[in-house]
This record gives structure tokens, sequence and C-alpha cells, in this order.
């Protein structure tokens, strides 16, 4: 029995970081500032593109305002202080209907996932659903909830939902059966079978769920700020739209790009240490 346990310490035991995990670690601070730049490239090159064709006269600047133009605008509403009203407005509904939605989306997966009869009984019903368009619940949760801030926040938490929801589910289904019946011979307990096996099985997938799911709630809060909101980036677009500036509405959208950028890096600098153990982890998050 000594020796079983040994055997099994041995074989579930987390593997230690090797030296070229260590190398690795060590320089990835200069890496990160690397990728960083690298990532800048682009959107730099598109704006002196974009400039400089708005200046020879290329493009209609008056439709399509150069970046120096957008620049000023976003200086405007940041100095007036009404573009952090606009980005916290939309990150309290976002933050909102993420957690409502991703928890849900966890839960319902992960019992679909361990009880077959559940999994037959709601799932179809649940696909289905996951199929209607978002805008096609606005009338719907107008009715239901007001004009105020639920409907907007159970919006978002729809669109979080579904991906979360099947993310997890299949995470849970697709795990190996020769690790679980690893654990069943080494007698593992079923907590501890959850926390050695299935967690670490199931836990990448799950990241990359939450991630996907609040890259939709992103997507989503803009529909859900048509529902009578006065403020958020939402609101921005659509007034951008209805008094003719498209310098407010291209501004508005790339507020939107670097606000959910930045909330994305945060979810994965959160999450990040829970797969570190992940070689592929560090370069693919």
């Amino acid at each position: 029995m000594a020796a079983e346990g040994n055997i099994s310490a041995a074989l579930l035991a987390p593997e230690a970081p090797s030296t070229a995990n260590t190398n690795q670690a060590s320089g990835g601070g200069s890496g990160a500032a690397l990728r960083w730049l690298l990532g800048l490239a682009v959107p730099l090159v598109l704006a002196v593109g974009w400039e400089l064709a708005v200046g020879r006269g290329l493009v209609q600047g008056r439709l399509i305002p150069p970046p120096s133009r957008i620049a000023a605008t976003l200086w405007e509403l940041a100095a007036s202080g009404d573009l952090w009203t606009h980005v916290e407005a939309t990150l309290i509904r976002v933050g909102l209907g993420f957690a409502f939605g991703a928890g849900a989306g966890i839960l319902a997966g992960t019992a679909t996932a361990t009880l077959p009869w559940l999994r037959w009984l709601i799932d179809p019903t649940l696909q289905a659903l996951r199929a209607v368009p978002s805008l096609a619940w606005v009338p719907l949760f107008i009715l239901w909830f007001g004009i105020l801030e639920t409907p907007k926040v159970a919006l978002i938490a729809v669109g979080v939902f579904f991906p979360v929801y099947v993310g997890v589910a299949g995470a849970i289904a697709s795990v190996d059966r020769k690790l679980v019946e690893v654990g069943r011979i080494f007698r593992l307990s079923q907590a501890a079978l959850a926390r050695r096996i299935l967690l670490p099985a199931v836990l990448p997938a799950t990241l990359t769920a939450l991630r996907t799911g609040l890259g939709l709630g992103f997507l989503f809060v803009v529909a859900a700020e048509l529902m009578g909101a006065s403020e958020g980036l939402g609101y921005l677009l659509v007034d951008g739209q209805q008094f003719g500036k498209p310098d407010q509405i291209v501004a508005a959208i790339i507020a939107f790009a670097v606000v959910g950028k930045l909330a994305d890096s945060l979810l994965v600098a959160l999450t990040g240490p829970l797969v570190r153990w992940q070689d592929t982890a560090r370069e693919t998050l």
C-alpha cells in the first residue's frame, strides 16, 4: 500500500518547472514588451495611412474623419469628463452581466455535463435559445423589466451565458476517460479526483470560454444601451449617429476597443496563474 501511494503521488503530483520554463519566465518581461510593441504596429500603420489618405483628398474627411480629428474628439470627451462617465457606465453593466452570465453558465454547463438526464432535458432548449439574435430579446426585456438598468444587465448576461455554458459543458464532456480511470485505480476520493484530475483538465477550456463570454458581453452592451440609456459608450455611438458626428462614432468605437482589450488582459492576468503549469498557456493566452 505504501508503494502504491508513492506511485500515485508521483503520477499525480504537479510537474516541477523545467530549466527551459525557468529561462522562459526570466525573459518574460522583455518578451511581453516586444509583444505589446508588435501589437501596436498595425494600428499605428493604419492610422498614418488613414491620415495621409484624408490629407491628400483620397477619401472624404467629412464622412471618414482623420485620426487627428478623432484624437481631438477623444481628448475633448476626456477633458470634459464625459468619456469617463460613459466608460464607467459601460464597465458596470458589462461587469454585472458578465458575473451573472458566467456564473449561470458555469453552473449549467457543469450540471448538464455531469447529469445526462438533465442534459437531455434542457440542452436542446438552451441550444435553440442560443440561436436567437441579441436584438430579439430587447422588446421582451423592456416589457418585463422596464428601461432602467435591469434589462441592460439581463441582456448582457444572456450574451455571456451561452459561450460559457457551451465551453464548460464541452470541456467536462471531453475529459479523457483514461485519466479518470487512473484516479480510480489509485483510489482517489471524489474530491481528490475533481481537484487533481478533472479541474486541471477542464480549466484551460473554461478560461477560454470566459474570455469569449467577456467579448460577447461588450458586443451585447451596445444593444443593451439602446434601451433608453443616457450614458455609456453605446449611447455615445447612437448620439454620434443621430447628430451626424462621425468623429464621435469612431471615437466611441476606439474606446470600446481599448476598454475591451484592457478588460480581456485583466481577465488573463487574473486567471493566468491557474494554468501556469501548462507550457503552452503563457504563449497562447
